[in-house]
């Protein structure tokens, strides 16, 4: 699993959940402040990072990841198959 087949799958995620542009979304790109996305959006996001890749986050590490890119390190650093 590379860093670009997460970062797709969270962009593929997000632009069909929020029903914006996949483009719009880069590393840098805050859930909130950029995307506008709720804590239902948030809690969405998580299961499916948990469904595709096995990765448990708790409430309170849900809440430190802010950007696309912080979500995709988290994914990489607790997916049982990148070790």
């Amino acid at each position: 699993m590379t860093r670009d087949e997460v970062s797709l799958l969270i962009q593929n995620h997000l632009a069909d959940e929020l029903e914006i542009d996949a483009g719009r979304i880069e590393d840098g790109t805050r859930f909130k402040e950029d995307l506008e996305a709720d804590s239902l959006d948030l809690f969405t996001l998580v299961q499916e990072l948990e469904d595709s890749y096995g990765v448990k986050m708790t409430d309170e590490q849900a809440a430190q990841i802010l950007t696309v890119g912080q979500a995709v390190d988290f994914v990489l650093a607790h997916a049982p198959s990148a070790h």
